[in-house]
């Protein structure tokens, strides 16, 4: 059974914004069940917190102070973040402005931090960035770590406790908001450094980078697994350079360009391959190379890939939020195909959202400036963009929303679009267009598909792709079936299953 969830009109009512701007939160769980309609039980289920818990809030016999339960609660209900202004240290007004409507009153406890915690609110230096690309490599390196010791499995909280306290937890829902708003307001500070190493030349900056190209390539060909340890293992070595060589102004904005697309490729690999935490890590470790960099278009494209994240896990607003604020950084150049992108990425997450209306308008106007070809401004490493990519997007935007005659239509464009090597896109499609096919009830054209897929899935490395046609799977067995498509869809469930085996 699904959990409820808040809809948009609750946040719009007047006195939920006051009870809000108030922190007055017991009056906020109230007023918000009452509104939507919702239990107590409700609440529980969505924000983690008890029933009685909840019960002595509203009553006024509990006060909800702790900034991380305060964001739990919040993010469980959906509220959106520009609703509530944490009091996050380090942020002040300027002198001249009156107090925003949303600030949290002055009794608020300041969001308690530590050395290393990936919190938005410490500050957006050079080192911190450094600190945030090697937590983000450790974390990767422990979600990759084989769950075993001398005594068998180890479980999940114990990998935990291992890690530490030092390793990243993704942010999400307000938290994430509070950390693009840091990226869009504050200013890069110089970035140069004299230490003992070699002074680093421009040409290194393009070894590095071209390496990462390579990368990029063997990956749209032969899937993240193919790749994914090679990425991080080229991250470390990046920020080696930054930690220990000599580098001026210009060469020092360059060597953070490259962390950023580092970073951020290699959460895009990790995400690929099975790791949506390490994942997340690393693309806001890019945010802050990128800011480091002063590069909006990077700053831009970890974004859209947060996008993706969050759409793919769950939380819909949080990929709209990335995405709308990555067109808003690069409105005034002119790059076509990166705002496409990120309208494509928008696109999915209100579909995810179930808002069709603006699903369909995001895509529409992706549509228009994916015509347009590329500007002068749009990044090198931004090599999808094209007509099938649109038609792709929009058929699993149309499948979320449960629209499956167009999901069809929309993956046969997309399939029969030229991809140039994208064997993993290309089976991606596949997947998503047997699922379109079963879910519309035409199980043989299902298989048909999905035997396709299947056969990029066999040589190509991706645990996306698994996942997608395991989800194929799950609707071909809710499907009814003639004896032909029983028969079908029974070998192809099979071979689906084997390739966990």
């Amino acid at each position: 059974m699904s959990l409820p969830s808040v809809p948009t009109r609750v946040w719009q009512d007047e006195a939920v914004r006051s009870a809000l701007a108030d922190w007055d939160f017991g009056q906020v769980s109230r007023m918000v069940r009452q509104l939507v309609p919702l239990r107590q039980e409700d609440v529980a289920a969505l924000t983690g917190l008890s029933q009685s818990y909840l019960s002595m809030l509203e009553c006024g016999d509990r006060r909800l102070t702790d900034v991380s339960r305060v964001v739990q609660f919040l993010t469980g209900l959906g509220t959106p973040p520009d609703l509530v202004r944490l009091p996050l240290p380090g942020i002040s007004q300027p002198a001249d402005s009156a107090p925003a409507r949303t600030a949290a009153p002055a009794e608020a406890p300041p969001v308690a931090v530590t050395p290393t915690a990936p919190d938005p609110v410490l500050p957006w230096t050079a080192d911190r960035m450094l600190s945030a690309l090697r937590l983000a490599h450790t974390a990767d390196t422990a979600a990759d770590r084989p769950a075993s010791d001398a005594n068998g499995p180890v479980t999940a909280t114990a990998t935990s406790e291992v890690a530490g306290a030092d390793t990243p937890r993704p942010a999400s829902g307000i938290a994430l908001n509070s950390m693009i708003q840091r990226w869009d307001a504050e200013q890069a500070e110089p970035l140069r450094r004299a230490a003992a190493g070699t002074r680093v030349s421009l040409e290194l900056c393009d070894h590095l980078q071209g390496t990462l190209d390579e990368l990029r390539v063997m990956d749209k060909g032969s899937g993240s697994g193919a790749v994914s340890d090679l990425a991080r293992a080229h991250l470390a070595l990046v920020v080696r350079v930054l930690e220990r060589s000599t580098y001026d102004e210009v060469t020092g904005r360059k060597l953070a360009a490259v962390a950023a697309d580092t970073a951020t490729q290699a959460g895009w690999f990790a995400f690929d391959a099975g790791r949506p935490d390490a994942a997340r890590a690393y693309m806001l470790a890019g945010l802050r190379a990128a800011h480091a960099a002063a590069d909006d278009r990077l700053g831009a494209g970890a974004l859209s890939y947060l996008a993706i994240h969050g759409y793919s896990s769950g939380d819909p607003r949080d990929a709209v939020r990335a995405a709308e604020a990555g067109r808003r950084r690069i409105e005034r150049l002119d790059a076509p195909h990166l705002a496409a992108t990120l309208l494509t990425r928008q696109a999915r997450g209100h579909a995810a959202a179930g808002e069709g209306e603006a699903a369909r308008r995001a895509l529409g106007e992706a549509a228009e400036l994916c015509a347009r070809g590329r500007g002068e401004d749009d990044p090198h490493w931004l090599y999808w963009m094209n007509e099938g990519e649109i038609h792709g997007q929009s058929g699993s935007a149309h499948l979320a929303l449960g629209n499956t005659a167009r999901a069809v239509e929309s993956f046969g464009h997309a399939i029969r679009a030229e991809r140039n090597g994208e064997r993993r896109t290309h089976g991606l499609f596949l997947s998503r267009a047997a699922q379109a096919h079963a879910r519309a009830g035409d199980l043989d054209a299902a298989c048909a598909v999905g035997e396709e897929a299947v056969a990029i899935a066999e040589t190509v490395q991706s645990a996306r792709l698994r996942e997608h046609l395991r989800d194929l799977s799950a609707d071909l067995r809710r499907g009814g079936s003639t004896r032909r498509s029983a028969v079908g869809s029974r070998v192809l469930t099979e071979r689906i299953a084997a390739l966990a085996s």
